[in-house]
């Protein structure tokens, strides 16, 4: 089983208050939503594993088991085309949960008028495959959003 743990501070919202039809409707898999404080962060990896995927505003982390979350910070935010975003790793790095990825602010999104919202999702699983999701609340970067069996 996969602990999955938030990339980021903020409120969990669930995917069914995100304002993106792809997102809200699970079309690229279960997983949960958070509204982040709008205040400078580091996102960081929600599992043990390796970057398999990286974008300024986005990125996937494979986990040991083959289990690949996506953190996808804001809503629209690849038409930012990188701005206010940091890479602190690279594709291919190994990361341990808690360790920092993307460095970002979440109020400058707002501010460009994009959703600062970022969804966690558990790619290629079933819903039913998820455990102990959390969909309301407040939540720190490293809390559990759910379980992956």
């Amino acid at each position: 089983m996969t602990t999955v743990t938030s990339p980021i501070a903020g409120r969990a919202i669930g995917l069914s208050a995100v304002p993106d039809p792809v997102f809200s409707g699970a079309m690229v898999g279960p997983g949960t939503a958070i509204d982040p404080v709008r205040e400078p962060a580091e996102a960081v990896a929600p599992v043990d594993g390796v970057v398999v995927s990286l974008h300024p505003h986005a990125f996937v982390v494979v986990d040991a088991e083959g289990h690949g979350v996506l953190t996808h910070l804001g809503i629209d935010t690849v038409q930012l085309n990188g701005e206010g975003f940091e890479l602190l790793v690279n594709k291919g790095d190994t990361v341990t949960r808690g360790q920092a990825v993307v460095r970002w602010n979440p109020a400058a999104v707002e501010e460009a008028g994009k959703s600062p919202i970022s969804p966690v999702i558990a790619l290629e699983a079933s819903a039913d495959s998820l455990g102990d999701l959390r969909e309301d609340g407040d939540i720190k970067a490293g809390d559990q959003l759910f379980s992956w069996q």
